[in-house]
């Protein structure tokens, strides 16, 4: 069984050469990057008992922040507009984290939701600013100063993609080993005794919903980029279910989980809609449930777990 280590770089280089041969792969190769990158976001959240149910607002306002700026500034580079959603992701985070993050359990899961829902209503509702349920249109944006057509702007955005996928996930990783990570995970199972040791429960749960939230602004943009187009949708509470599939599918335990997910997640829908139109839903549902079957803890886990037996028997 393959290393977490290598098993990276091969997803790595399957992602970067199998769209030389199969040009197609480039946009759903883009979108489950996005995806996992979002999961990576719910998965900061999981670690210490709390599920969100509204994840999607921040994707979504990364989406608009994007989809505002590059209309405003026409020329602005696409690097930029990454920043922009992932800023903005950010900022949303601190303002919403700042007191939703005193809530527990069910009650931190559905504030959110009614938080995304008054955004998804907003956003369908001022047509004018917004485009309605319509949405609104990116036109092609500049990368790296230049401008490129659309088969090398997919390309150099796949390229990032990835990339910004490497850093994100070697981010979260190192935040999951520090002291507010392991700080973190601890009020899942002792909230008190994190207190007691002179441990903001509060602060530690507000960074690290803010850190979820920045992932998931720059998903928001990344798929604004790379569909140009945002509509009221990404911010649905669908959406937000989705990636929590995402993340429960390939499991919360290691940053690559998250990825593994999202690929099993956007090419079994991909190819579930192309041969079982109208029953995709039924087919990832089905998939979803001998996950948790096989592999409780997700992907990465039961992948990790064969590669230490494999290494103890050898």
């Amino acid at each position: 069984m393959l290393r977490p280590r290598l098993l990276i770089i091969v997803l790595v280089l399957l992602a970067l050469t199998l769209p030389v041969m199969l040009p197609w792969l480039k946009t759903p190769l883009i979108l489950g990057t996005a995806f996992g990158i979002a999961a990576l976001g719910i998965s900061i959240l999981i670690v210490s008992g709390q599920i969100s149910f509204g994840h999607a607002m921040f994707m979504c306002s990364g989406g608009y922040a994007v989809a505002f700026a590059a209309r405003q500034w026409p020329q602005l580079d696409s690097a930029l507009l990454l920043a922009i959603g992932a800023g903005t992701g950010l900022v949303l985070g601190v303002v919403v984290g700042s007191f939703v993050v005193r809530y527990r359990a069910i009650f931190f899961g559905m504030l959110n939701l009614a938080l995304s829902m008054v955004l998804y209503a907003v956003l369908g509702k001022f047509f004018h600013i917004t485009g309605g349920t319509d949405g609104l249109r990116l036109e092609r944006a500049p990368f790296f100063g230049m401008a490129l057509d659309r088969d090398s702007f997919e390309s150099v955005l796949l390229l990032l993609s990835v990339l910004l996928a490497l850093i994100t996930g070697w981010l979260v990783r190192r935040y999951q080993r520090s002291v507010a990570g392991e700080a973190l995970a601890a009020i899942k199972t002792n909230e008190t005794r994190l207190e007691y040791v002179g441990i903001s429960a509060y602060k530690t749960l507000w960074i690290g919903y803010i850190f979820s939230a920045t992932l998931c602004g720059l998903s928001g943009a990344i798929f604004a980029i790379a569909q140009g187009l945002v509509t009221p949708e990404m911010g649905y509470w669908v959406r937000s279910g989705e990636i929590i599939f995402v993340a429960i599918l390939g499991g919360v335990g290691h940053p690559l989980g998250s990825f593994i997910g999202a690929g099993i997640f956007e090419f079994v829908k991909l190819f579930a809609a192309a041969y079982l139109t109208g029953a995709w839903q039924l087919v990832l549902g089905c998939v979803l449930i001998a996950i948790v079957f096989l592999a409780p803890r997700g992907v990465s886990a039961w992948l990790e777990s064969s590669s230490s037996k494999a290494r103890a028997q050898s």
